[in-house]
């Protein structure tokens, strides 16, 4: 069992491992363009743990997983295209999920977590990166259509909504 924690400043070397470690994968796995070579930057996850954003999941006193919980209205989620958001209510979004690859199941636990944190959870990925397509929609998100990040490229956008679906179980 994960527990869920808010990242602190002694977590970044082992954060930007797993990020390492993801990266890797995704190269792996034909999808090396979502990360490319260094995103996330160490500057972006020290915002992130500055701002309160960084959560890691920890089994054992190892951590497991890290990503960001972000809260507002997230400014490239304002324009979907092929689809669309299922309402405009408040939402939470989970972005930069990465985990060591070490156990299965790590993202159901995230996706658990995130859903008693809001109502509404919101997440995107590339269309290439197929195992965390699987894994969000195990999960319960819906797909919801497509969006571009900062750079303009596009991604897979899922909502997860209370009452709505309950997730497929691993």
């Amino acid at each position: 069992m994960l527990t869920i924690r808010q990242g602190q400043p002694a977590d970044l070397s082992r954060v930007m491992t797993i990020y390492a470690l993801a990266r890797q994968r995704m190269r792996e796995a034909g999808n090396p363009g979502q990360w490319g070579e260094t995103y996330p930057p160490q500057a972006l996850i020290e915002e992130d743990i500055a701002a309160g954003r960084c959560r890691v999941a920890v089994e054992d006193g190892v951590i497991r997983a890290v990503f960001a919980l972000c809260t507002g209205r997230e400014p490239t989620y304002e324009v979907i295209e092929q689809g669309a958001w299922p309402d405009d209510l408040p939402y939470v979004t989970l972005h930069r999920v990465a985990t060591d690859g070490v156990r299965r199941g790590v993202f159901a636990e995230i996706a658990a977590w995130s859903r008693g944190q809001a109502e509404r959870v919101r997440i995107d990925t590339h269309e290439r990166n197929l195992p965390m397509r699987r894994v969000i929609e195990r999960s319960g998100f819906t797909y919801c259509g497509v969006i571009h990040v900062e750079d303009g490229t596009p991604r897979r956008a899922y909502q997860w909504t209370a009452g709505g679906e309950e997730p497929a179980h691993e």
